[in-house]
């Protein structure tokens, strides 16, 4: 069994994203070149636990966050696994490392307010404007992912029952409900872009009616977000942060939030249970015995 065996599986069997797919085939080149150059070992499968522990050590000697070397561990576990299952090796040089120790990850979210501003502009009657527009209604409304909304197909969303189906990480499939006002601004932005490039199957495409490119789209969101706030990051990731916290802080039930997601765990969706200061300030005045008399 070869690298190109397992990145076969995990792009068939495992019906992992091609975004994923690169990320992996990428760790592995760079364990693989870092087995030639220190042991002259051509293949990674003959790797022992000491040659794993001497390749993290390096990657933190040379700078690199332990949240990017756990992230490269990870790929090495699901590649080692896979070459278990199929009787390859016997041992796994991995099965006694343990995950470096990583900070809390604190998610950004835009507030309340600084969306409220941004989608209380008037959008034109100009096609980019108004699928721009769609963008961030549907990011923020539905909170998915970057990848899921440039697969998003016309017939995945139901006007009659205010539903998108979503197809997720391994073709998980999900139902997610938008408000009224997506309702709307989704029926506008269809009649615009029938009359632009007829039909089309993608929901949300590009100024000549072709799939919306990943860079464009962050382009669109990070251009959009710079007008209402002063975050560092203003991806589309962050829309879907914005999303889970601002439900979560609003009364949502964390498992709610969880299926909405898209999350297999409850433990990612936990990482959205922080509060803003004015939320907290209002549950201890409403929550602390002094907390009437202020």
């Amino acid at each position: 069994m070869t690298v190109d065996d397992f990145i076969t599986y995990i792009r068939t069997e495992r019906r992992a994203s091609e975004h994923t797919v690169k990320a992996y085939r990428s760790d592995l080149q760079f364990f693989t070149e870092f087995l030639t150059e220190n042991y002259e070992l051509s293949q990674p499968e003959q790797a022992t636990t000491a040659m794993v522990r001497d390749w993290m050590s390096h990657q933190r000697e040379s700078g690199v966050q332990s949240r990017s070397i756990n992230r490269r561990l990870s790929t090495l576990r699901s590649y080692y696994l896979y070459l278990i299952k199929n009787n390859t090796i016997k041992t796994n040089p991995l099965s006694r490392l343990k995950a470096l120790k990583t900070r809390k990850r604190i998610t950004e979210f835009v507030p309340e307010t600084d969306i409220s501003n941004l989608l209380q502009t008037e959008a034109t009657d100009s096609f980019i404007e108004m699928r721009d527009r769609l963008i961030i209604e549907i990011l923020y409304q539905t909170g998915i992912r970057r990848t899921e909304l440039l697969q998003l197909k016309e017939k995945d969303i139901d006007l009659h029952s205010l539903t998108i189906k979503v197809t997720g990480k391994r073709n998980k499939q999900r139902l997610i409900p938008f408000q009224e006002s997506l309702k709307t601004l989704i029926m506008q932005y269809r009649s615009v872009k029938a009359k632009a490039f007829g039909e089309t199957g993608n929901l949300v495409v590009s100024a000549k009616g072709e799939n919306l490119s990943p860079t464009t789209l962050y382009t669109i969101v990070n251009r959009e977000l710079r007008k209402v706030t002063t975050l560092r990051k203003t991806s589309p990731h962050v829309l879907r942060h914005t999303f889970a916290t601002h439900l979560l802080n609003n009364g949502a039930p964390l498992l709610a939030v969880k299926e909405l997601l898209g999350h297999s765990s409850l433990a990612s969706t936990q990482v959205y249970t922080h509060n803003t200061i004015d939320q907290l300030k209002k549950i201890h005045q409403q929550a602390h015995p002094k907390g009437s008399t202020q």
